[in-house]
């Protein structure tokens, strides 16, 4: 190296990230081995019951995941090769020739780390080494290993919360609940965003399928919350830890209960409805809901700040979940506040994760935080961790430091996957080496003092322990 070179640092290294003596000291001391609790994902229990070995590397890898679809769109790719019937190495070639333009995006970071911990590749994927990687990927799934358990078990993880419709039959949790030789625990998280929609087209065909889950007409407002009522013991019965909720905005807008019957029965017919209606719906619903998730003892997630499917065309072509989706930019404050105030008047507060999608709601739920906690758990109401567009390197800063102003960084439940993919635990190694990076800085700084057993347990805390304890395991 010539005389006043600056040395590169190796891609990807065993220091990716961490640039301080305590940072790469608490991550390997207290993040490395720590397991994961996966409490919020969109993994497939029935794809982790049948357990099947996937065809190959793009099968595994580009199949459903929006995150690398819509990189693929950013590049001009053809939908062909994203989610249409070209051959699986042509959508992997398609993919890595995009790839190296994705500079600063943690798909970039993802990837390598998924292509390193899972098939040991070292060299970065592009369009020159697609056919090779493509090649040496296949032939470790080929060799097996790769099942969705056995990805489970390679990546350390304990406790799987999948996402679940009340009217599901659960039929897969069940069968996994009886196996013997699989040490994860697969359980079910309650999602009742179908029931919520009142407005949308989706609403009558849902309440004939939670009709025919319990056995029964469901024709007043009344006889919903039996219903689901009855969803729910059985949620809990399987072990059931969380329910989870979509909003672009939170609703607050009391009415009284012959207001909520009527709107719920013109529901049923598939009529208009005005927002303050579904508003008034919603609350009532979500009134419910909270009261029965504080009496089970389980954790409420409130995701806010997504507008949904925005491109009509490919959403007919294609259907939900298929990358269309962005950040909203409604007022969130006085609706989730009034939702929360009106559940702690009654003692029904159950504990509950707030996450923002809109990176300007930070310091609105962080702030929001301190208003209702409660001695009966540290952190009862928790600021969640920087999720989908915001789960990138400066995200997940951002989400960390505004918890540490605002908040307990200490008591912090940390990462969740939010994913369909079994590929996707090595984010969970990301955040845990950007939490590691954060803290050594401010220690390194004079802003925290070098007591490196208290951060160490404080880091594994973080990392899975805090979760374990906040969702009762």
């Amino acid at each position: 190296m010539a005389k006043g070179a600056i040395a590169l640092k190796r891609f990807l290294d065993k220091d990716f990230l961490l640039t301080t003596k305590t940072a790469k000291e608490l991550y390997r001391r207290g993040a490395e081995k720590t397991p994961i609790f996966d409490w919020h994902c969109h993994l497939s229990p029935k794809e982790i019951y049948e357990n099947r070995q996937p065809a190959d590397v793009a099968e595994l890898w580009l199949s459903g995941d929006h995150y690398k679809w819509r990189l693929m769109r950013s590049c001009g790719v053809d939908e062909a090769y994203i989610t249409g019937t070209k051959p699986n190495a042509e959508k992997f070639r398609a993919f890595a020739e995009s790839l190296p333009y994705a500079v600063g995006n943690p798909m970039y970071h993802w990837t390598h780390l998924e292509l390193q911990r899972y098939f040991g590749v070292e060299e970065p994927l592009s369009g020159k080494t697609a056919a090779e990687i493509y090649r040496r990927c296949n032939e470790k799934i080929r060799a097996g290993d790769f099942s969705p358990r056995a990805l489970i078990t390679r990546s350390n993880v304990r406790c799987v919360c999948t996402t679940d419709d009340p009217a599901d039959t659960l039929e897969y949790h069940r069968l996994l609940q009886k196996e013997t030789d699989f040490a994860c625990r697969v359980l079910p998280a309650f999602r009742p965003d179908k029931a919520l929609n009142i407005e949308q087209p989706t609403f009558i065909p849902w309440i004939a399928s939670l009709e025919k889950a319990v056995g029964r007409e469901i024709r007043t407002f009344s006889e919903l919350k039996a219903a689901l009522k009855e969803r729910m013991d059985l949620f809990d019965s399987l072990g059931c830890r969380a329910s989870d909720h979509s909003f672009s905005y939170v609703p607050y807008c009391p009415a009284t209960d012959s207001e909520v019957e009527k709107i719920f029965k013109l529901g049923l017919i598939g009529g208009t409805l005005t927002t303050e209606e579904t508003d008034k719906y919603r609350t009532a619903l979500l009134r419910f809901l909270g009261e029965e998730y504080a009496r089970r003892g389980w954790v409420m997630e409130l995701h806010i700040g997504a507008m949904r499917n925005n491109n009509r065309r490919m959403f007919e072509r294609l259907g939900p979940d298929t990358g269309f989706d962005s950040i909203n930019d409604y007022p969130v404050a006085e609706g989730l506040s009034g939702l929360l105030d009106a559940l702690e008047r009654k003692g029904s507060l159950p504990r509950t994760v707030l996450f923002a999608l809109n990176p300007k709601d930070n310091y609105v739920l962080g702030s929001m935080l301190g208003n209702f906690q409660s001695s009966e758990c540290p952190a009862k109401i928790q600021f969640g961790s920087a999720w989908w567009f915001n789960d990138n390197y400066t995200g997940m800063r951002e989400q960390m430091q505004t918890l540490a102003n605002l908040g307990v960084l200490g008591k912090f439940v940390g990462m969740v996957t939010d994913s369909r993919s079994f590929l996707s635990y090595p984010r969970h190694e990301y955040f845990r080496r950007i939490l590691c990076e954060l803290l050594g800085d401010w220690v390194e700084t004079g802003k925290y003092p070098n007591d490196l057993d208290f951060l160490t347990q404080m880091v594994a805390d973080i990392s899975y322990f805090n979760a374990e304890r906040y969702f009762g395991l």
